[in-house]
């Protein structure tokens, strides 16, 4: 919402010296986000006066047709003479009063005027368009053309109202009546604490059985309609500069009088209307839904195909308007043939979730339609409608009927119930019944009774429904500033709970391992999952979904995290960052089997455990999970070597990192599952009260999914439960036993079917060799003919050492060989060379 300064001060007397920065900075404290302010005419300087267009000779030897121009200026020049002036516009006449600016006149952009010599002749000035003085579009496409009662050599700075400040009002949805300059006055009068001259206090008719015929079907959709009618118009008439003015500033293009005297009016009070051409209305003004199909062409131009749940304003022959939105074309007011003398006047009231979903519908934003779905006051469409007839006779010379219809759906005034220090527990400060009351008064409330208080809302604030809403108002008029900084005073005895610590071990772990974090949104399209390629019934395809999502395209929450994460290294790679390692820790989300309805939790108080449980148990199920994507090198080539590719092993060392972190032991093996390569994938495992539980994959991603998603050849990815992993944990990992005795080094290479994975010969392994093994290796994996088509070696190191002695060779060797013999016993390994 534009506001403009000057016509701010119609409301509210505003001390002189109060500027635009001023004003914005008591609006700010009182709750509206005023984005900026916008000084017009700020580096204007004169002279610019109005001049009347004497002669114009017409210099055809150029390329585009040029005028020279004689203009009487009055006194403005100094010598009162006519003004030479070279103009390329052709928009106006011999008589016709324009705006001339003179040398030694300064235009907006620093554009400074001075005598030059143009198309052999020398132009003393220049006679000016809307955009040359900063104006915006006027309509006229062209030069100025002023009324012809204006006097030659008016100040035209004046005359046009060129210098003023316009402050720019980001309202959110919940403040519908901030889009009128009405409500925008009356929150600038409480924050100086000045009176309001509220323009919508007028004198109006009651309503007769003599206005125009209204038949409403439909009262929940239109709960109130009035229908005024003005006679005798004159059709030449044109809306004044001052009118003109208003809506420019206010960021709208003036189109003719009886649409400009709409607008206007709408931005005044907040209340959409529209004027019918009464000679091109038939029969009786309706509101219904429409049919299914049902066709309307409106005032864009656009053939539309109505929902049965648009609402529509109807005349004999069907639809004339979408309700709300925007009317039709078959009833517009047409200002090129100059016929309209007679306007039925509509000023209605309509659902706000109709409209709003009407205009999504049909994708048809409008001024009216976004002032609907913000929610306006009912209680203004009679003296919206009476403010329009006023201007129509004053600006166009018509004359109002006597008839007067009003179609009112009966409703009662919303109370409220609040106790009188409520906004005191709410904000953690002791205003006192006073306050609130002054307060919720300001507002426009109505407040009776003591420490119990019963509030009527007015009919301009829709969003006020509950006390926390009316203490709400009683905090931002007190100014959100004056609260105290107060910080909570936890329990001694609490910190982060162990999940907390794990998940922050994981970031520095991943992060020192050369991994980037790279937080994405926790939204997702379901169609990712069929690009990963995962099965039917695969409990990640069970989305929870948002009723109102940020995207359509995404409109679920994740139930993995590397969608979000390859879409990341996509991004980068297209940006030319080809060598990528990201990672991220984040939750994820599973609806539960029964769906439960969350309740409200107080503010008053601290919520008791069983209402903080019975909330939880309506959330979906979100467990954390961590997940690691890797493209291009791991490590650089240089001086220093060749470098290599990142590979399917470091997404398992990543997951094998996570769980050192976690202080449980991983179980890696061979796997399938969506998106990862079946011959490179791993099964990542580990044991919850002795069940061998899965909790996620690694591995190379499959080539059909690298191309789905436009990603490097060879992606890989880990993803794992870290709540799974923490679960499986014996507690806080233990920091390693150091002995100062030497290590005793021994390898193995036992030669197995290709089919016995590596974990299961390393778990026998680790078994066998007992207390003295301090760890286990694979250094090397073999194949050939010799040992057979299906056989291969597995070569492992094997570090032995006692925390209270050398060992001997023998000790060693004994332990070597029990480890050989338990790998052999379950597996079939064989020592190679043996």
């Amino acid at each position: 919402m534009r506001v403009p300064l000057s016509w701010l001060r119609e409301y509210v007397d505003l001390p002189a010296t109060e500027t635009g920065r001023d004003v914005q900075a008591k609006l700010i404290s009182a709750g509206l986000e005023v984005e900026t302010v916008e000084p017009l005419g700020a580096d204007l300087k004169g002279p610019l006066v109005v001049g009347q267009v004497l002669t114009i000779e017409e210099l055809t030897e150029f390329k585009k047709p040029i005028r020279f121009c004689t203009v009487a200026v009055g006194t403005a020049n100094g010598t009162g003479e006519p003004q030479e002036i070279v103009c390329g516009a052709r928009n106006f006449a011999v008589g016709d009063k324009v705006v001339v600016v003179l040398p030694g006149a300064v235009l907006p952009g620093n554009f400074a005027i001075a005598a030059r010599k143009t198309y052999g002749k020398t132009s003393h000035g220049m006679i000016c368009s809307g955009d040359e003085l900063g104006m915006g579009d006027d309509g006229s496409g062209g030069i100025i053309v002023l009324p012809p009662e204006v006097e030659v050599g008016t100040d035209a700075i004046e005359l046009l109202q060129l210098v003023d400040e316009v402050l720019d009002i980001a309202v959110t949805p919940d403040r519908g009546y901030a889009l009128s300059m009405r409500g925008v006055a009356r929150e600038t009068a409480i924050a100086y604490g000045l009176p309001l001259r509220d323009p919508a206090l007028l004198d109006v008719p009651a309503p007769n059985a003599f206005g125009y015929p209204v038949q409403v079907s439909d009262p929940m959709g239109c709960d109130r309609f009035t229908a005024r009618t003005v006679t005798g118009l004159d059709p030449d008439a044109h809306s004044p500069i001052w009118l003109r003015r208003r809506l420019q500033k206010a960021g709208m293009r003036p189109i003719s009088l009886a649409v400009d005297i709409t607008n206007y009016v709408m931005l005044e009070l907040g209340q959409p209307l529209h004027a019918y051409d009464r000679g091109r209305v038939q029969g009786t003004i309706g509101v219904r839904r429409a049919e299914q199909g049902e066709k309307l062409t409106t005032l864009d131009g656009v053939k539309r195909t109505l929902n049965a749940e648009d609402l529509v304003i109807t005349d004999d022959r069907g639809p004339i308007g979408l309700a709300g939105v925007m009317g039709g074309a078959n009833t517009e007011i047409d200002d090129t043939e100059g016929t309209t003398t007679e306007v039925v006047v509509e000023a209605a009231h309509f659902d706000a979730i109709s409209i709003a979903r009407t205009a999504r519908r049909h994708k048809l934003a409008s001024e009216a339609s976004k002032r609907f779905e913000r929610g306006v006051d009912p209680q203004a469409a009679s003296a919206a409608a009476q403010r329009t007839v006023d201007l129509l006779v004053l600006l166009a010379g018509g004359t109002a009927d006597a008839g007067v219809t009003e179609v009112i759906a009966p409703s009662a005034p919303h109370s409220i119930t609040i106790p009188a220090n409520h906004p005191d527990k709410v904000a953690g400060v002791d205003y006192g019944r006073e306050t609130v009351v002054r307060r919720l008064q300001q507002v426009g409330c109505d407040v009776y009774g003591q420490d119990e208080l019963i509030v009527t809302v007015p009919s301009w604030r829709p969003d006020l429904t509950d006390p926390n809403d009316l203490a709400e108002e009683v905090i931002r008029l007190e100014g959100y500033e004056n609260l105290p900084s107060t910080l909570p005073k936890p329990p001694a005895g609490l910190g982060l709970t162990d999940r907390q610590r794990l998940h922050r071990r994981v970031g520095r772990a991943l992060a020192g391992a050369g991994y980037v974090e790279s937080p994405n949104y926790p939204f997702m399209g379901e169609q990712v999952l069929d690009q990963f390629g995962l099965a039917d019934d695969d409990p990640n395809r069970k989305v929870v979904k948002l009723v109102n999502p940020l995207s359509d395209e995404e409109p679920a929450l994740r139930t993995t995290l590397l969608p979000g994460l390859l879409q990341a290294l996509r991004r980068n790679d297209g940006r030319g960052s080809h060598d990528l390692a990201l990672f991220e820790t984040g939750l994820v989300f599973h609806p539960r089997a029964e769906l439960r309805i969350a309740g409200r939790l107080p503010v008053d108080r601290r919520p008791t455990d069983e209402e903080i449980a019975s909330l939880t148990a309506a959330l979906p199920v979100q467990p954390r999970h961590a997940a690691v994507v890797l493209a291009g090198a791991r490590e650089q080539a240089g001086w220093w070597g060749k470098g290599r590719p990142a590979d399917w092993a470091d997404a398992i060392e990543a997951a094998r990192i996570l769980a050192r972190e976690a202080g449980t032991e991983l179980l890696v093996r061979s796997g399938q599952y969506g998106p990862w390569h079946p011959g490179r994938c791993a099964e990542l495992s580990v044991v919850v009260d002795g069940t061998q539980r899965v909790v996620g994959h690694a591995g190379e991603l499959h080539p059909r999914v690298l191309k789905a998603l436009g990603l490097p050849a060879r992606t890989c990815a880990m993803e794992l439960d870290l709540d799974a992993l923490e679960e499986a944990s014996s507690g806080h990992p233990k920091g390693p036993k150091i002995s100062t005795f030497p290590v005793a080094t021994q390898d193995v290479a036992l030669v197995v079917d290709k089919a016995v994975p590596h974990a299961d010969v390393e778990a026998a392994l680790r078994e066998g060799a007992g207390e003295l093994l301090e760890s286990i290796r694979l250094f090397d994996e073999y194949e050939s003919e010799q040992l057979g088509g299906d056989r291969k070696s597995l070569a492992y190191a094997l570090r032995f050492r006692a925390d209270d002695r050398t060992l001997t060779v023998d000790e060693a060797s004994a332990a070597r060989d029990a480890a050989v013999a338990l790998a052999t016993e379950r597996t079939g390994a064989v020592l190679r060379g043996a």
